[in-house]
């Protein structure tokens, strides 16, 4: 598993945490918050974070790559073209059968798609960026609670443990595998597989909450109690106060033009 963070010496990367976390959720806010059918300001949006993400360097690839990841969120608005108000059109598929769709449910589907990506493109920027340790301090600093805070920070550092069990077991079962003849997989028929996999879901259940236990037996060991570490806030200084207030200002404008263009 991967880290999400980009190692860089851009201007983005050397913003303080906490400027950056309230932009990033700034950003996302306003963006939901621009009326649909918006396209102007959904453009200026969208060029927005892409110029941030030019910025800093980490990859334009690698943030388009990462942002992929709302695309599975947003086919559960697509009922929206075939169930939005007002039918204004059909379309013919097989044998003859139509299919009747609506323009402002199309408009609201596609809204909602942009809207769904370009927010992970903030999200991810942010993630790129910002280390985590780094992120985990600034949210305790803005007077986020310190059992949230927490959570986030042992889920997040708990994954990298599950996907090291995982690479195990699949090591193991390739190893006691053979390719199958004609096939270029290991193991039988796809209901074989099926089962196989099932096991190994149901064993790596087992093996996470054998494996909380002792991690968290060793975390008491050490002198956890429950909280993360308090650290003296420092306050923003000048240059990235007058960033933020900026970028927020530059927020304000694009969602009043969303107000003012969408539909």
């Amino acid at each position: 598993m991967r880290e999400l963070y980009t190692h860089n010496l851009s201007v983005i990367h050397r913003i303080d945490a906490r400027t950056k976390a309230i932009f990033a959720l700034a950003f996302i806010i306003f963006l939901n918050l621009t009326p649909s059918g918006a396209w102007p300001a959904y453009i200026l949006f969208t060029t927005l974070i892409c110029s941030l993400a030019l910025l800093s360097r980490s990859g334009m690839s690698l943030i388009l790559k990462r942002s992929l990841l709302a695309l599975p969120f947003v086919l559960a608005a697509l009922p929206l073209i075939f169930a939005g108000p007002a039918p204004q059109g059909q379309v013919t598929v097989l044998n003859g059968l139509q299919i009747t769709y609506s323009m402002e449910g199309l408009s609201r589907f596609a809204s909602i798609a942009v809207k769904s990506w370009v927010s992970v493109m903030a999200a991810v920027l942010l993630a790129a960026t910002t280390r985590f340790p780094d992120l985990l301090l600034a949210l305790e600093q803005l007077r986020i609670p310190k059992l949230f805070v927490a959570i986030i920070g042992l889920m997040w550092r708990y994954l990298f443990v599950i996907s090291d069990e995982v690479t195990r077991m699949l090591r193991a079962r390739a190893s006691r595998s053979a390719i199958a003849p004609g096939s270029g997989h290991t193991g039988g028929t796809l209901l074989w597989r099926a089962r196989v996999t099932g096991g190994m879901a149901g064993s790596l259940f087992l093996r996470s909450i054998e494996r909380s236990d002792r991690v968290y037996a060793a975390m008491l060991s050490r002198g956890y109690t429950g909280e993360l570490p308090s650290y003296e806030t420092i306050p923003l200084s000048t240059k990235d106060m007058l960033t933020l207030v900026l970028g927020i200002l530059l927020l304000v404008l694009l969602w009043a033009l969303g107000v003012l263009t969408g539909g």
